[in-house]
């Protein structure tokens, strides 16, 4: 019987699309759905039969694994619970998208134990899984609605091209699937990257959309200091942080990017653009650093989301963060380690703003070492 094609590019009612996804999955079928990547191949992770099909269907040699697609990154965490910082890291910063996390799959809590045996060594057949978040809105929704995981691995057979649209899947694997997803062609038209995480260390198994000079900065470290306005506390915070961390790794300031640490100041009431308050650019200056280059900018989204650590100036705007990014709760710290705040100098003399900076810079000092800076840092394994 060939499969049922659903254009979804104009379907009436894109919840119908998502629930005859689900049911079909439920039940046993595999379905061929579009990510950003190429089409995939998708069978439900709870059923052994269903992922059995897949394996035949797609002629995959033994000993290969297929993927485990998930709903979000904090979901990755019930299937690997101690996954390291730097997986964490490229998580957070690049799902959901077109990148395959390879990492080891050794602990007896992990979900993954709760999977069908059979289903556990198609997922993870030599000690390590691979997990990946599709960036296509109705995949999404259809792994938010489904019981359990999908497993999923191109929509093509073994050795023949990646599918990027409907029409290739039918000339592959009509006889095989239930559904087709068709939602014309491929985003990208070529696969995810697949990047091995072992501790601190990554290896790109197969490059994909995601290169290696890209794949480099989204390992590095990043820690975002954050005031108000972005003109006088954050922006001298950035500049003496650079400047104790490029001491801690032994490279000029200059260089730090170069050793994958960032490090950025925000405000949460910033406007973009201005400069900053010329007490804080002598104090600086004082203090043998510059801020002349500083332009300031409000925090984002996409700051605390990439942040491995948020360093704010007062209780009041590390509760807005918090309140705004709850997800982000464990990566936002007061600067202050007694838990007082870092006093506004706006208005004040050259010596308000030098206490200032002064006690930044000490509190400072402290977070260079508790950051563990050195075990932290991506590093390629090439």
């Amino acid at each position: 019987m060939p499969p049922f094609v659903l254009d979804i590019r104009h379907a009436e009612d894109a919840r119908d699309v998502v629930h005859q996804t689900v049911q079909a999955l439920a039940e046993g079928g595999l379905v061929a759905l579009p990510t950003e990547t190429v089409y995939g191949l998708a069978a439900s992770a709870i059923n052994a039969e269903a992922v059995d099909r897949l394996l035949q269907a797609k002629g995959r040699p033994a000993g290969q694994p297929l993927t485990l697609a998930l709903k979000s990154a904090d979901d990755a965490l019930d299937y690997v619970p101690r996954m390291t910082p730097l997986a964490r890291r490229l998580a957070r910063r690049c799902w959901p998208g077109p990148l395959t996390l390879v990492v080891d799959d050794e602990e007896s809590e992990s979900l993954v134990r709760q999977l069908p045996d059979s289903v556990q060594q198609a997922v993870a057949p030599s000690g390590t899984i691979g997990l990946r978040v599709p960036a296509h809105p109705m995949i999404l929704d259809v792994l938010r609605m489904l019981t359990g995981p999908m497993v999923l691995t191109s929509a093509n057979r073994s050795g023949e091209p990646d599918a990027v649209d409907a029409d290739e899947i039918v000339r592959q694997l009509a006889d095989d699937v239930t559904l087709i997803l068709d939602d014309g062609p491929s985003h990208y038209g070529q696969p995810s990257s697949v990047v091995r995480v072992d501790g601190d260390r990554y290896e790109i198994l197969r490059e994909g959309v995601v290169t290696d000079a890209t794949l480099q900065r989204l390992a590095s470290f990043m820690v975002v200091l954050v005031c108000t306005g972005n003109t006088c506390r954050s922006p001298m915070a950035e500049a003496l942080l650079r400047r104790r961390l490029a001491e801690r790794v032994g490279c000029k300031i200059e260089e730090l990017e170069d050793r994958s640490i960032v490090v950025e100041s925000a405000g949460v009431a910033a406007g973009r653009g201005t400069p900053a308050t010329t007490e804080a650019h002598d104090v600086i200056r004082e203090m043998g650093l510059n801020l002349t280059e500083h332009s300031s900018q409000p925090l984002t989204e996409q700051l605390v989301r990439n942040a491995d650590v948020v360093l704010a100036m007062t209780r009041a705007h590390r509760d807005a963060i918090v309140t705004h990014w709850p997800d982000a709760a464990e990566r936002v710290h007061l600067l202050r380690h007694d838990g007082n705040d870092v006093a506004d100098p706006i208005g004040g003399s050259r010596e308000v703003y030098l206490d200032c900076a002064k006690q930044i810079d000490a509190e400072l000092a402290a977070w260079a070492q508790e950051i563990e800076l050195t075990e932290r840092v991506g590093k390629s394994k090439s």
